[in-house]
């Protein structure tokens, strides 16, 4: 049974849905809907560019007490600011109980984070060891990934990922997909925004998508837009090819 350590997330005294990020069709169908239920387990959220996913899961972070770069809740560092105000109206209900660790990961900011461990371990000793034991610069950046879910990532953890499958290749985001089922049955918490088939997959995950009109609707697998529409190019990629190529308007 996965962990349930974050229940629900409102939204409280934003703004007027006319300015970023408020005008964003995730934060507007939160507004609509009030607050945002989340699974134990596994919550994905999924959504076109623009919709606002990644937004949501900085904002959730930064409420959480997470750096908004990245990291665990005791970094601190900050290479360039960009994070919305979003997260200042968001309040987050909670189970009883606490999470034993909790990491959230950034794909566009990774890189920040790396450099930040590497900071940090010419004063703390031995933090390499939680990261495989080995500079994440020295790896690629799909190895460094999997390196933070298998290494630093524990049970009974809370994990808030945006798009962790950005630097994975098709055998690493399987890879990423077992070591995440694994961390549920041993109690841990999942918000993931994704545009990946292969991570939707996750049994028993909810998945949360948000459309161009802001509405925010729980759909089965093979009812959501990146498995649909992976499905019909992958079925007949010639077809699919003369559509897409076509000069016709």
């Amino acid at each position: 049974m996965g962990g349930l350590f974050i229940r629900s997330v409102v939204l409280a005294d934003a703004p007027a849905p006319d300015e970023y990020p408020f005008n964003l069709p995730v934060v507007v169908g939160l507004r609509a809907a009030g607050h945002m239920e989340l699974a134990p387990g596994v919550t994905f959220l999924i959504g076109d560019n623009g919709s606002g996913k990644s937004t949501l899961v900085e904002a959730i972070a930064v409420a959480a007490g997470f750096n908004a770069e990245g990291g665990s809740r005791s970094f601190r560092f900050s290479t360039r600011a960009t994070e919305s105000s979003l997260g200042e109206h968001l309040t987050l209900r909670r189970s009883p109980g606490r999470e034993r660790t909790s990491y959230f990961l950034r794909a566009e900011s990774f890189y920040n984070v790396a450099t930040e461990i590497e900071e940090l371990e010419k004063t703390k000793a031995g933090l390499l060891n939680s990261y495989g034991g080995k500079s994440l610069h020295e790896r690629s950046h799909g190895e460094s990934f999997l390196d933070l879910l298998n290494h630093r990532f524990g049970p009974r953890g809370l994990y808030l990922l945006d798009e962790p499958e950005a630097a994975l290749s098709v055998r690493g985001q399987l890879a990423a997909l077992r070591r995440i089922h694994d961390l549920v049955a041993a109690g841990s918490q999942f918000l993931i925004a994704t545009h990946s088939p292969i991570l939707l997959s996750l049994p028993d995950a909810r998945i949360i998508a948000i459309d161009g009109r802001g509405q925010l609707e729980q759909v089965d697998y093979d009812e959501s837009e990146p498995v649909a529409l992976t499905r019909n190019f992958l079925d007949n990629p010639a077809r699919s090819l003369r559509w897409l190529l076509s000069d016709d308007d």
